[in-house]
């Protein structure tokens, strides 16, 4: 009997602030920018990129190009969307 699988989709996981919040943060300590850049890509997914888009002033597919695994946006694009979001950038010791 052969086991059956379904594609599995971190936006269906990404519907509450906390559960974000944790997860932008798990992929900052990794410190890979390409994943960063796709993992803000997966949170504006979970809210809607047409809304996203909307609020940034952004086209829909610059924001999916910038927000890729092979993207690279720029700072005000990726302040925008957590903007956006509901989220904000902070700075702490590395060592807290």
């Amino acid at each position: 009997m052969a086991i059956e699988t379904k594609p599995w989709d971190v936006t269906e996981h990404l519907q509450d602030e906390a559960s974000i919040a944790a997860y932008i943060e798990a992929v900052l300590e990794d410190g890979d920018p390409s994943l960063v850049a796709a993992a803000i890509g997966d949170v504006a997914r979970a809210h809607g990129m047409a809304q996203i888009a909307a609020e940034t002033g952004r086209s829909r597919e610059s924001l999916y190009r910038a927000l890729s695994e092979k993207g690279n946006p720029q700072l005000d694009t990726l302040m925008g969307v957590l903007k956006a979001i509901g989220l904000r950038l902070s700075v702490r010791p590395a060592d807290a």
